[in-house]
C-alpha cells in the first residue's frame, strides 16, 4: 500500500523554498515593495497623528491663556477693592 503511493519528496519536490531563481526574484520585488508601501503608511499616520496633538496643544495653550488672564484680572480687582476701602 506504501509503495502505490508516491513519496513526499515527489509530490512537493525536494529543493524547499527559495530554491528556483524565479521564487526568489519575486520574493525580492515583494519584500520591497511593500516595504516602501509600509514606511509611506507609517509616515503617513504619524503625520496625522501630529497634526492632531498638535492642534490639541494649540488649543490647550489658548485655554490656559484664557484661565490665566481671567485669574490675574480677578486678583488686580480683589487688590483694588481693598486699597480702596
Amino acid at each position: 500500500m506504501g509503495s502505490e503511493a508516491p513519496s513526499w519528496a515527489d509530490q512537493w519536490g525536494t529543493g524547499g523554498f527559495g530554491v528556483d531563481e524565479e521564487d526568489d526574484k519575486l520574493v525580492t520585488k515583494n519584500a520591497s515593495s511593500s516595504g516602501g508601501n509600509k514606511i509611506t503608511e507609517v509616515k503617513a499616520a504619524a503625520s496625522a497623528g501630529f497634526d492632531k496633538a498638535k492642534s490639541a496643544a494649540a488649543v490647550g495653550a489658548q485655554k490656559v491663556k484664557a484661565g490665566t488672564s481671567a485669574g490675574i484680572k480677578w486678583v488686580k480687582k480683589q487688590y483694588q477693592k481693598k486699597g480702596a476701602s
